[in-house]
């Protein structure tokens, strides 16, 4: 993603159905920087309550993300995708993003288990990232809702004392959100 807004909208958006952690990949040369660029209004403070995970490498990135997650859906309109609803997103599973121009490239597409597409009947074919991705997870929301994912808290009182501890230290603190690379690494 390029766009500050964008990435702003996303962390409002999974913040707003208890997501925690984003990962987002800068591979274009021209966007390595030590920060993530976040639309502040747009995200409306959520960049305190989701851990974003900044990668310049892909691999890297990818790496983390199946070491965390048992599968890996991707956005790609192609003759195996299928629609979002038919996916079981109660799973454990991590949820991939294009931007809107480029698409996802065949390098992350070769980590993903299976490519959704949200059903649309007008004459666009592509959604903007942070729609795509609202809808997306309010999906999968409903989908865990249903199985009661959210009948009670699952955060203990200590892991909530350990959320406004980090949030504070955020808050106060200088955070760059940015992941080093083994190959960056001292």
């Amino acid at each position: 993603m390029h766009d500050p807004f964008n990435i702003g909208a996303v962390l409002r958006s999974c913040d707003s159905v208890g997501i925690r952690e984003v990962f987002v990949v800068y591979t274009d040369p021209n966007l390595l920087t030590n920060r993530l660029s976040i639309g502040r209004r747009t995200a409306m403070g959520t960049q305190k309550w989701v851990d974003v995970h900044l990668y310049t490498e892909l691999e890297y990135c990818m790496e983390t993300v199946k070491s965390r997650y048992d599968k890996i859906y991707s956005t790609q309109i192609s003759e195996s995708s299928k629609s979002i609803y038919d996916y079981d997103l109660t799973e454990s599973v991590a949820l991939i993003f294009g931007n809107e121009s480029d698409g996802l490239s065949q390098e992350i597409l070769a980590y993903s288990d299976g490519n959704f597409l949200i059903p649309q009947w007008g004459m666009a074919q592509s959604l903007n990232i942070s729609v795509a991705c609202a809808i997306t997870l309010y999906e999968a929301q409903r989908q865990r809702h249903a199985k009661g994912f959210y009948e009670s808290n699952p955060t203990s009182p200590t892991e909530q004392k350990a959320l406004l501890e980090d949030y504070l230290n955020r808050h106060f603190g200088d955070f760059s959100g940015k992941e080093i690379s083994p190959k960056q690494r001292p």
